[in-house]
């Protein structure tokens, strides 16, 4: 399978098997999904974005135990205690962090001097020259069609991938509605260099959310998630009670601060991590539409590159 891939530079960056990365997802992506993924040839991502400082940390040195191969971090830079979780990460010398809802310039600094590789997440071709401009190694471009919090452009993959390759010589990281071999070659296509995915990983057996929260999941249809909260972070939300209860609200026309209220706090664990089906956040992307069983990540990782050898035989007789 390695030659579906030559001289890939995902892989060469991140000393990886195969250019395919598992989303640091919140509720999610605990210590048994990410070493998982690298020990079957991706690259394991931490979901920072739902644990305090001291749980990063358990989770790090578990994993430590559980895989000899490449992991990394993903850290939202928005989180309140970011200093706190980057002291975390350089003190337990993590070697790779993806870094994402912020401005590339503020940390990545800090991670290179540490000798850490730094990915970003974007969801526009501007930002690509920003993303240089502050050292990164590499750049996760993410469509509209990803679960979870998104970019106000609303700018799909397809359009997305060779927008930001135009723009950018480092390697990137197609995401957003990647589920499958058929789409990693199609992001191969358009000029991504990997994929990073997320609903698919979200959804398998190792997955840290709670299992009443994959089986609705894996239910849903097309058009059963919606992006919503637009005046505050835009996020995709399968629907359910709490999203209709958003969607009467912005529909009487519902100020920010009303909305901030409607949502209060731990919305997503409660929905995610905890399966309250009913008024938790159930963030999950448009690919779910094409996922009908919860698999163990082995499983997964075998499918996705033998469909990625099929189609690729498919297209081309060889």
């Amino acid at each position: 399978m390695q030659t579906l891939f030559p001289d890939n530079p995902v892989t060469k960056l991140f000393g990886i098997q195969y250019p395919i990365i598992q989303g640091g997802m919140v509720w999610c992506s605990g210590w048994r999904l990410a070493s998982a993924v690298s020990n079957n040839g991706g690259l394991g991502l931490l979901g920072a974005g739902s644990m305090y400082p001291g749980v990063l940390r358990e989770h790090i040195r578990k994993m430590k135990q559980a895989t000899q191969k490449p992991w990394g971090v993903n850290v939202p830079l928005l989180y309140p205690d970011i200093e706190a979780l980057m002291q975390v990460i350089a003190e337990e010398e993590v070697k790779i962090v993806f870094t994402s809802a912020g401005s590339p310039a503020r940390w990545t600094p800090f991670l290179k001097s540490r000798g850490i590789k730094v990915a970003h997440v974007i969801a526009n071709s501007r930002l690509a020259q920003k993303c240089e401009d502050a050292g990164v190694d590499a750049i996760v471009a993410e469509g509209f069609e990803a679960g979870g919090h998104e970019g106000r452009e609303e700018t799909t993959t397809f359009t997305l991938i060779p927008l930001v390759r135009k723009a950018t010589q480092l390697p990137l990281i197609a995401a957003g509605g990647v589920g499958s071999g058929r789409h990693i070659l199609a992001a191969q296509a358009l000029g991504a260099d990997g994929v990073q995915i997320g609903s698919l990983f979200a959804l398998s057996e190792e997955s840290s959310a709670h299992r009443a929260f994959k089986e609705y999941a894996i239910k849903a249809r097309e058009g059963d998630t919606m992006l919503t909260l637009k005046q505050l972070a835009p996020v995709r939300l399968l629907k359910n009670h709490f999203y209709k209860l958003v969607e009467q609200a912005q529909l009487q026309g519902a100020t920010a601060d009303e909305l901030k209220k409607l949502l209060g706090k731990g919305r997503a664990k409660k929905g995610i991590f905890e399966g309250d089906l009913e008024e938790g956040e159930l963030e999950i992307g448009q690919v779910v539409a094409l996922i009908d069983e919860i698999k163990p990540v082995e499983q997964i990782m075998k499918e996705l590159l033998n469909e990625t050898s099929m189609a690729r035989i498919a297209l081309t007789g060889h």
